[in-house]
């Protein structure tokens, strides 16, 4: 066994007589798993911290609504937190300490039987960590669709979190090969949508912009705790359209997410903007720490 799988924790959610940890180098899925061919399935990624999960209520309930979207049988939550409690025991037993990924998968299972396949993966976020503090060049890239696709075309799944990531990894493939570290989708229109596995945030002094949750965007877990937070300590937050001259004239522009938490932005298509000085961005930093702070 690798070193990389000794740390991958493996539970297979639907196992009878409950949750159990498998070997995650052995043979999981069948080769008909709709979920690997098809990409018909839905996924969470959640922070480890402390040995607990954060933001869990909020996963839960897309988990919930993107399985619907994709009429899956609804999951049971009490099931999948039964199987998230023996990945962090695994973790604990395993000695990975600080922060950890956990992701949820839920397919529609094999296409020979129509039975679900669900499953929870769990390693170390050290590598991502390492990240979180490093400022990123952006690019803008058209995603393709207009704000209202999501409304005249229920089928597209806009708002889902769904298995089918390929036009995303994709965006940052080339993002990469042209020199740049992330990508910010736009609309048909013009407006901000969000990042392949981001949320943007504005920020002009005390206030916090997003673009509409919904509108072309998934709703951002990490997103809305961090504007609940901020709320209740006095910023003002503001769910609104933007549009890439926004991105100008800010004191600071944020991509923020489950695991990566918040990344500051340096510069847009080659273009520098303004950057939090230490102050303003160990404040946003600690806004974000106490937003995942609960379970």
């Amino acid at each position: 066994m690798t070193d990389s799988l000794s740390s991958l924790v493996l539970i297979d959610v639907f196992a009878d007589g409950g949750p159990i940890a498998v070997e995650a180098g052995q043979p999981f899925l069948y080769a008909d798993d709709l979920g690997a061919i098809r990409g018909d399935g839905v996924f969470e990624t959640l922070l480890v911290r402390g040995g607990h999960t954060c933001n869990t209520d909020r996963h839960e309930k897309r988990f919930a609504s993107s399985a619907l979207m994709l009429d899956l049988p609804a999951p049971d939550l009490q099931q999948w937190r039964a199987a998230t409690e023996v990945a962090l025991q695994e973790l604990r037993d395993r000695s990975i300490e600080g922060d950890a990924t956990l992701r949820w998968v839920y397919s529609r299972g094999r296409e020979s039987t129509g039975k679900p396949t669900g499953y929870v993966l769990a390693s170390s976020a050290e590598r991502v960590a390492e990240n979180r503090l490093k400022p990123v060049s952006v690019m803008l890239a058209e995603r393709g669709f207009s704000l209202d696709l999501g409304s005249r075309a229920p089928w597209a799944l806009i708002g889902a979190k769904t298995l089918s990531y390929a036009a995303n990894v994709a965006a940052l493939r080339y993002a990469k090969s042209k020199g740049f570290d992330d990508v910010i989708f736009t609309s048909a229109e013009g407006k901000l949508l969000e990042g392949p596995t981001s949320t943007i945030i504005v920020q002009r002094g005390n206030e916090l912009l997003t673009p509409n949750p919904g509108e072309g965007v998934l709703p951002g877990t990490t997103q809305a705790a961090l504007f609940e937070t901020a709320a209740n300590c006095g910023w003002k937050v503001t769910p609104t359209v933007l549009v890439p001259g926004d991105l100008f004239t800010a004191d600071a522009v944020w991509l923020v997410s489950s695991v990566r938490i918040a990344v500051v932005v340096k510069s847009i298509d080659g273009e520098p903007i303004r950057q939090p000085d230490a102050i303003a961005e160990k404040e946003f930093r600690d806004l974000c720490d106490k937003a995942l702070a609960t379970q």
